[in-house]
């Protein structure tokens, strides 16, 4: 037995721990992936694009970009990150309708799987919540019981007002369902449904999902929005002690499975609290995401723009 997956199991699952093990390991013998090695350093540079940023009339919007890359910058870029590219129904791509389809408009598979060759890519896991539009939700909608524990029933409650609101919109929405209307978790939109990790079964489905990623030729993987992974009624659902243990549990799955893929948080909160993602003793994610490198380059384009005109005007 693998004590480290089975105490953290443990700790989220308590009574249901062993059979969630015994399924996990299944899961795991299936998805076993022998790649090179990843190993990023301060030389490496890394592309972060839509998958449509770049088009040419005629051409899937993946297979341009390929060639674009392969063109013009190949010794220059080695990593890409393509920003979601699953067919979805808002947020920019982070409203995902299916997590194991490529939009149809940009390409499909086989494009993400030959750039995978000749770049390392990164795929963002939009695995806090789940577009309304997604089979998951409008079967759960209709009752169906393999979905029934998927999503987070909640009537509104006064300790509710502890919960910390990333955006100015509802924490819960109301949607009709087989058994009447019922108050559903969203942290972000009415159309981005929370995902409920008390449930083993959507537990396992998200492994897999990870799993398939790498397979597909993921070699960083962005948890996006984790840090509101786990809900618990009474606190401020951000940072819960049951989201560190869960991405240390991805971590663990990943290093039996496809040890190159690189984990990286995506939380977007003040710099101590972002770091915490690296775990006790480094057992978390690999990196952590940052939005201030951005807009600190264009701040540093921007200035010297200014210094060479400032010179100019003085000659």
């Amino acid at each position: 037995m693998n004590k480290k997956i089975y105490e953290k199991l443990k700790f989220l699952y308590s009574n249901e721990a062993e059979e969630v093990y015994n399924k996990l390991m299944n899961l795991i013998e299936r998805y076993k992936i022998s790649d090179k090695d990843i190993d990023l350093t301060e030389k490496d540079v890394i592309l972060i694009t839509y998958g449509d940023s770049i088009k040419k009339e005629g051409e899937k919007p993946l297979h341009t970009l390929h060639k674009f890359l392969n063109d013009h910058v190949k010794d220059i870029i080695n990593t890409v990150h393509i920003l979601p590219f699953f067919p979805y129904s808002s947020d920019d791509g982070f409203s995902v309708i299916d997590y194991k389809k490529v939009n149809p408009e940009l390409g499909n598979w086989e494009d993400i799987e030959r750039l995978s060759k000749d770049y390392n890519l990164m795929f963002d896991a939009v695995i806090n919540h789940i577009s309304k539009q997604s089979e998951w939700f409008k079967e759960y909608l209709k009752g169906n019981p393999k979905y029934k524990n998927y999503f987070i029933e909640q009537e509104p409650v006064e300790e509710l007002k502890k919960v910390t609101r990333p955006r100015a919109l509802p924490l819960l929405h109301v949607y009709e369902t087989k058994d009447g209307k019922k108050y559903i978790w969203t942290t972000f939109s009415e159309d981005q449904i929370d995902l409920n990790y008390k449930s083993t079964d959507l537990f396992l489905e998200i492994v897999e999902i990870l799993l398939f990623y790498a397979k597909k030729g993921a070699k960083l993987i962005r948890l996006d929005a984790i840090g509101y992974l786990w809900k618990e009624l009474g606190t401020t659902c951000i940072h819960l002690e049951q989201t560190h243990k869960m991405i240390q549990l991805f971590r663990d799955i990943l290093d039996l499975t496809a040890k190159d893929v690189i984990l990286i948080t995506e939380t977007n909160v003040p710099h101590k609290e972002n770091i915490s993602y690296f775990g006790d003793g480094y057992n978390e994610a690999q990196m952590v995401y940052n939005f201030s490198l951005p807009p600190l380059v264009l701040h540093s384009f921007y200035q010297r723009m200014l210094i060479i005109f400032h010179i100019g005007q003085t000659h």
